[in-house]
């Protein structure tokens, strides 16, 4: 039977519940013990992937199809255990659910309320797979005090109820704010933030206190007189150069020993940080550094590409290299010259996104890289920027696009090269769509296969021929155009098992160019880089030393 764990937030939002999270999954792994994390959002909508990535930032996506919150990336990455679709929940699915179960007689007529029914519904969820594990981490997102999430506060508080005493702990993150007027840390914002979750029933056995200056003790103690916390059960956290120093940190602050201590655990094994300790230092003790476009459209807020940014971080370190990342809006080349903007850079990366605007400037970054001979990585909308460039300038079908931007525009104006794909095998079943279904959960979403042509980059690169990665697109392109493609040298290295859909395109004369059509950043971490973006910013290395 797990032990329960429950993040919550104070003061203001954005200060780490994620990281902080993940980094104490990591530490109980450390000592031994099993962990699966959770994120409970307050907002209606059912997920996060018909949220623009101006709103909610990246959507990540686990092996089981689901779009989910970008901190169940942060889980994945600390800790290596692969999220399922049981791991992120939001209001609106719970209301959706319960709606759901109200037409169809489920409650037996009764009156459907906030408390018993959504609550139960909230508490349903997060029993999921309590027998599978230790610790059962559950971040609730907002802060406390917001309206939409008074009902998964509500839930917590009956759930550690309902448990037998000790199953349940709650650990919430405040700020500790520095006012430089007066020369000294303010711990009200913090007293107010713990008061207001007392008020509604939840007392936290541990506080994370994020400060820009170092928390004297004396502060710790008044914090935890006026809090009702244990005076070691105030964790600081401070500034990091990394996030992957925060499971070191994190330790040396006590984090997991206060949990444990919390739980009356008192002969927990000694922690082996060894991980961690080769993570540090392979990104404190980066022996070169190669500088790494990102050509985007979402390029003015970094988290829309997280997980992007963090595998070439892992990357770097696969190579004790560090990578120098430069956001490049893919707009700019619609009037301006890409050459003066990409030609400080060792390697290019084009990532995913939806919609017409900023392709043109991903085509034509794909044609300065194989032009140039810089190495490319294009990722899902990147791999068909690619194709769409041979086909315009090497294959001869000048007015090659994708039938998306047709669909956008209302009428016919290119050749689709990539289409809107109708329908797939999942498994051992098929799906099937429409261009005009509701866009929510709708397209080819988690882990298919791909099958690698022999002797191909990319089977050097994985060091195998088949291979399951995650995938999140509506669009394909379209397997009819694949003869007259690689006619120009073009090479199709990887396919679906029924050799229907392109999965990975790369030239093979070049020294480093290859497009994949599903998201390889999603199983990236600092322990375990993904072997495609460990070699691309090992072709980086190469490409930086040729100037």
């Amino acid at each position: 039977m797990a032990r329960f764990i429950f993040i919550t937030g104070g003061v203001v939002s954005s200060l780490g519940k994620g990281l902080s999270s993940a980094a104490l999954g990591a530490l109980l792994q450390a000592r031994g013990y099993t962990v699966r994390l959770r994120k409970l959002d307050p907002y209606l909508n059912v997920d996060p992937g018909t949220m623009s990535p101006f709103e909610h930032g990246e959507v990540f996506v686990t092996d089981d199809g689901a779009e989910t919150d970008l901190d169940l990336g942060h889980y994945e990455r600390f800790t290596g255990v692969s999220a399922r679709n049981t791991d992120s929940v939001s209001s609106g699915r719970i209301y959706s659910t319960v709606l759901e179960k109200e037409r169809r007689g489920d409650y037996l007529g009764k009156t459907i309320q906030v408390i018993p029914h959504v609550t139960n519904e909230i508490k349903d969820f997060i029993s999921i797979g309590e027998d599978e594990v230790d610790f059962m981490l559950c971040e609730i997102g907002g802060t406390v005090g917001d309206i939409e999430a008074l009902p998964f506060f509500e839930a917590i508080r009956q759930f550690s109820q309902d448990k037998p005493r000790g199953q349940c702990i709650f650990m919430h993150l405040t700020l500790i704010p520095y006012l430089a007027a007066a020369g000294e840390l303010k711990t009200k914002p913090t007293q107010h933030s713990v008061k207001e979750l007392r008020s509604i029933g939840i007392a936290p056995e541990v506080l994370v206190c994020r400060s820009e200056h170092p928390i004297p003790d004396k502060e710790r103690a008044k914090i935890g007189l006026f809090c009702n916390v244990r005076t070691e059960n105030v964790i600081a956290a401070y500034d990091l150069k990394s996030i992957y120093e925060a499971p070191l940190a994190y330790h040396r602050e006590g984090l997991d020993t206060a949990v444990l201590n919390a739980f009356g655990i008192t002969d927990a094994p000694m922690p082996d940080m060894s991980r961690w300790d080769d993570v540090a230092d392979r990104l404190t003790n980066a022996e070169g550094e190669v500088k790494v476009a990102i050509v985007g459209k979402y390029t003015q807020l970094g988290d829309a590409y997280k997980s992007i940014a963090e595998a070439l971080t892992h990357g770097g370190m696969a190579n004790r290299t560090r990578v120098k990342l430069e956001w490049v809006d893919a707009e700019v080349f619609d009037t301006e010259d890409p050459v003066a903007h990409l030609e400080p850079f060792d390697a290019i990366l084009v990532p995913g996104g939806f919609g017409e605007r900023g392709t043109e400037g991903k085509i034509k970054a794909a044609e300065y890289a194989r032009t140039h001979n810089v190495p490319y990585l294009g990722i899902c909308l990147g791999m068909q920027m690619a194709v769409i460039e041979a086909a315009r300038n090497l294959a001869g079908i000048t007015d090659a696009g994708s039938e998306e931007f047709d669909h956008e525009a209302g009428g016919k104006r290119f050749t689709p090269v990539v289409y809107h794909l109708k329908e797939w095998v999942q498994g051992n079943h098929k799906v099937a769509r429409k261009v005009d279904d509701d866009k929510g959960g709708t397209m080819r979403l988690g882990a298919y296969t791909a099958q690698l042509e022999e002797g191909s980059k990319v089977a050097e690169v994985y060091g195998t021929t088949t291979i399951e990665e995650r995938h999140r697109h509506r669009y394909e392109v379209d397997v009819k155009y694949r003869e007259a493609l690689e006619k120009t040298g073009l090479r199709f290295s990887g396919m679906s098992p029924d050799g229907r859909l392109p999965e990975i395109i790369e030239w093979p004369d070049h020294p480093w160019f290859i497009g994949v059509q599903f998201h390889p950043e999603l199983k990236s971490k600092p322990f375990a880089p993904h072997p495609l973006f460990a070699s691309f910013i090992k072709a980086a290395i190469e490409s930086s030393r040729l100037v």
